[in-house]
């Protein structure tokens, strides 16, 4: 399988505070590949590493086969396009109805006439399964589960090959969640996305994931989710076969 994302012996400080110490992490074609960790893990400052929004204190990350300590702000912009992300609270504009909050990626990489870009940007809310009418909604008239379907929707509005999703349940009620999680086993299916996604929803977990990355002490130990479950590591079994865990599977 042909790795799309490559971090080797990552490091992030900030002053004297070391969240990643050597993280190591690959993520492979076509997978969905989760990554977990305890609150100050740094799940998020990773996410935006691999991104390049950060560059690394030390270590490296290859990017669809590209180092991004090489590449030059253009070629970082260009990049862009070939990813969607997702940020834990959805991060529409509120300022822009739905449909402005599609096309925005739009405006930024492709040239099209205003037509197209409506017709474009309603294909992909129709894709994420909102109704049409919900694309000259702005945010505030959104549910918690149609803001995240519409960040979704911005984030495919490019075709990405690889998918980055922040917490994408988070704050959703059981059977959002459920069906969020349902919706992303169908896209990743039918559009062949590789994702990559911080969650700690272990229902998201066990529904859509091929592979965890774990963040414990500062690097990643990572495996399939199979594997993961009865990994030895103290906080990897507290997390699985824990309480919470029991709860859930009650």
């Amino acid at each position: 399988m042909r790795a799309l994302v490559e971090v080797q012996g990552v490091v992030n400080r900030f002053g004297a505070q070391i969240v990643h110490n050597g993280i190591d992490m690959q993520v492979f074609e076509g997978e969905v590949f989760g990554i977990i960790g305890g609150s100050g893990a740094g799940k998020s400052v990773l996410l935006r590493t691999i991104l390049g929004l950060r560059r690394p204190n030390a270590g490296s990350v290859r990017f669809l086969g590209r180092e991004l300590g090489s590449l030059s702000a253009a070629e970082l912009h260009g990049l862009k396009a070939s990813y969607g992300v997702t940020f834990q609270q959805g991060a529409l504009f509120s300022s822009l109805n739905v449909c402005q909050n599609v096309q925005l990626p739009m405006l930024e990489h492709l040239r099209l006439t205003p037509r197209a870009l409506d017709e474009l940007a309603l294909m992909r809310v129709q894709l994420v399964g909102l109704p049409p009418e919900a694309a000259l909604k702005y945010p505030a008239q959104l549910s918690g589960g149609m803001i995240k379907r519409a960040a979704l929707a911005r984030a495919l509005a490019l075709d990405p090959v690889l998918l980055f999703l922040d917490e994408p349940t988070s704050g959703l009620d059981p059977i959002s969640a459920s069906a969020f999680d349902e919706l992303l086993i169908y896209l990743q299916r039918e559009l062949k996305l590789t994702v990559v996604m911080i969650t700690h929803d272990l229902d998201t977990i066990f529904r859509t994931c091929s592979r965890v990355g774990v963040i414990v002490d500062g690097r990643m130990i990572s495996d399939t989710l199979e594997a993961i479950v009865h990994n030895p590591n103290a906080w990897i079994k507290s997390y699985f076969q824990g309480e919470r865990a029991r709860r859930r599977g009650s």
